[in-house]
């Protein structure tokens, strides 16, 4: 491919000093200038990203964090988070409460400002006493945002050119060989874009992750084998009444089985005696 774009690069100069009315020429000549724009691109995009003039943008950096702290109180705790959020233009992605043996976690999935992310880590730093996990992390995604960039508008560039020569052609079979150089160059377009808007909210918004837990005391006392043994006597005991109850329940099933009994005892007696 390299060395076709170099074989039109070098007759370009031959085929545009002749003079010819002919249309299929000058689609071709149009052809030779979409390979040279291409190999142009390509250069500009070498040349800018080694070039010591290169423009360097603000450093785009992905904050994130995850805290992990016991409270004493569940929703106090939420309730000072919250304001906290929300009061510096963040708002909660996710909000999940799980409960364990001894223990009930709330679990908030945060998105504030970057330019507010230390500030609120810090003002919920000042109102803990003591951090199970505090990590804090910045992943510095500059370079490959500029290089997004660049290729994203050397394709955008590249599908104008191509889109001028779609207008010129005049030939079915020239405008199917255009029309899928463009549909591949759009789906590169869409692609280098989508990830260029993730990085964007990525770097604008930063990611706080923060599990307060809170322990039940109660479950966590030892019980002696005293109390054990008096608790199986209760449970036995309960049982019993259970027991009593359930036959309350179905007492007239009970007198209409006796009588039954009683019936058919005194039946096979008589049977007895007649024999």
């Amino acid at each position: 491919m390299k060395f076709l774009i170099s074989v039109l690069l070098l007759t370009l100069p031959l085929m545009c000093s002749k003079n010819s009315g002919s249309e299929d020429h000058t689609y071709a000549s149009e052809s030779s200038i979409a390979g040279a724009e291409s190999l142009k691109y390509q250069q500009v995009d070498v040349l800018d990203e080694s070039s010591s003039n290169y423009k360097v943008k603000e450093q785009k950096l992905i904050k994130e964090s995850f805290l992990r702290f016991e409270t004493q109180d569940l929703d106090q705790t939420y309730n000072k988070i919250m304001a906290l959020v929300l009061n510096n233009n963040g708002f909660v992605q996710d909000d999940a409460t799980n409960k364990g043996y001894n223990q009930l976690t709330r679990r908030l999935i945060m998105r504030v400002p970057s330019n507010r992310f230390l500030n609120i880590i810090d003002s919920i730093s000042a109102q803990v006493r003591y951090f199970e996990v505090k990590q804090i992390t910045s992943s510095d995604v500059t370079e490959e945002f500029i290089d997004i960039e660049a290729r994203l508008k050397a394709k955008q560039a590249l599908e104008l050119r191509y889109l001028e020569l779609l207008n010129k052609a005049n030939n079915v079979k020239d405008v199917i060989e255009i029309e899928k150089e463009l549909s591949t160059i759009r789906e590169e377009i869409e692609a280098k874009q989508g990830r260029l808007n993730y990085l964007q909210n990525k770097v604008a918004l930063s990611t706080i992750t923060i599990e307060f837990f809170k322990t039940n005391v109660e479950s966590s006392i030892t019980v002696s084998y005293g109390q054990k043994m008096w608790n199986a006597i209760k449970s036995g005991f309960n049982g019993l009444s259970f027991f009593f109850l359930g036959i309350l329940h179905i007492w007239p099933f009970i007198i209409i089985l006796i009588i039954v009994l009683f019936v058919l005892k005194k039946w096979i007696k008589r049977s007895n005696r007649k024999a």
